[in-house]
């Protein structure tokens, strides 16, 4: 079973960029895409309805061209779900969760908080409503993934120093992280790559900073205790350009 998870930064932009190729050669399971912006009448058929996969689309209700998420998957999903009960979270489209038979899997697009901290406060009262949400790790097979837009450590960033208490980095966003890990899930590809420097999925479009390699970590897939031990591999693909985050992978023996 591979999952993978990636901020595609607009669906359309992607695909221009050679997103069809990738997906088609991807030989994922499930692809979790976030950040859709775009209707599913802006985009190709090969993509709305893709061969030997269903596809399910939540583009934002509120603002055109704004959020949304996407799940595309190999095996079809019991049922399907758009919301996690909060309004404005709902509403944006950032959430798709997927029942299969032998797991849930959880597609999140976190609120990236604002340069400013203008939004700050939304995101951290949509992740406390989700986290309060979670099951039990230790006893139920659920797999987050996602752009949760926060490093958990400062081997997440390249400068963390100069980002001490910006937007992604603070202690209260951090924390949040620390409450899902708590809950009984784990860092997929910290769990195996425990203090592997370098290792990020966003680089500014600023100052060449993905050539230099000045990027951090934010996007995470995070399986349950439960199914934890099936995990092989995490990791993270930067050299898949198309996007301003790059995809994340984690591969599991088996989830039944």
């Amino acid at each position: 079973m591979k999952i993978v998870s990636w901020n595609v930064n607009g669906l359309r932009a992607a695909i221009r960029k050679g997103f069809l190729n990738w997906f088609e050669n991807s030989d994922a399971d499930i692809v979790c895409l976030q950040e859709l912006r775009a209707e599913t009448g802006e985009l190709p058929p090969e993509i709305v309805n893709p061969k030997n996969c269903f596809a399910y689309f939540n583009p934002s209700k509120v603002k055109k061209g704004h959020s949304g998420t996407v799940i595309l998957s190999k095996i079809k999903p019991l049922d399907v779900d758009f919301s996690v009960g909060h309004n404005l979270f709902d509403a944006e489209s950032r959430v798709i969760s997927a029942r299969f038979p032998d797991f849930t899997l959880v597609n999140l697009y976190i609120p990236q908080g604002g340069r400013q901290k203008e939004n700050m406060g939304y995101k951290l009262e949509s992740m406390d409503h989700i986290i309060n949400r979670l099951p039990n790790g230790e006893k139920e097979k659920v797999i987050l993934v996602g752009d949760f837009n926060i490093t958990h450590r400062d081997i997440d960033l390249a400068r963390p120093k100069e980002n001490r208490d910006n937007t992604g980095c603070t202690p209260e966003e951090r924390i949040r992280l620390d409450a899902i890990l708590k809950k009984g899930f784990l860092d997929s590809f910290r769990s195996l790559n425990p203090e592997a420097p370098g290792q990020y999925t966003w680089w500014s479009n600023i100052g060449n900073c993905r050539s230099k390699n000045v990027g951090w970590r934010i996007d995470y897939i995070f399986p349950s205790k439960k199914i934890a031990g099936s995990l092989t591999a995490a990791y993270l693909l930067p050299e898949v350009r198309g996007s301003d985050h790059c995809p994340i992978v984690a591969e599991f023996a088996k989830l039944s």
